[in-house]
């Protein structure tokens, strides 16, 4: 019999997509759960106009025996985006990794039941470079067809 532990808690406001996806890829593969709200204030660095090409040129991929249907299934909220570059930290091919994927929970905004709740922000995910370019999450998915 597991207890059910208490999640992590993680604010993504300001907080660079990779740096938090690799950070939040160990602790879920160490068995704990994470729970990030406000998604969509995280940060991608980058020129503006080539992050925004970079994400539309997956979604023209297609298959090569049917073009007609699509290709690979792109997520184009925030959250999803997010979630989908933590799944890729993760060995998802393997049990281990399907059971710490399930241990995530990704949010836009804050759910009433994370209110009152300590959120934390891990200090490897800060943008360094404080002049760097960068594009909110939001921005991006609203860019991919995202109407939230």
């Amino acid at each position: 019999m597991s207890l059910q532990q208490d999640p992590i808690v993680v604010d993504a406001e300001n907080l660079v997509m990779g740096r938090l996806a690799s950070v939040v890829a160990k602790w879920l593969l160490s068995g704990k759960r994470v729970v990030i709200v406000n998604a969509e204030k995280s940060i991608v660095v980058g020129e503006p106009h080539r992050i925004i090409e970079r994400f539309k040129r997956k979604l023209q991929l297609r298959t090569h025996y049917n073009p007609e249907k699509t290709g690979p299934k792109i997520p184009r909220r925030p959250d999803g985006i997010l979630k989908r570059a933590i799944r890729g930290m993760l060995p998802r091919k393997t049990p281990r990794g399907r059971r710490a994927f399930k241990r995530l929970r990704v949010y836009i905004g804050v759910p009433p039941e994370y209110k009152n709740v300590p959120k934390i922000k891990p200090q490897e995910a800060y943008l360094k470079n404080q002049r760097a370019e960068f594009l909110h999450l939001a921005e991006i998915a609203r860019h991919l067809g995202w109407r939230g």
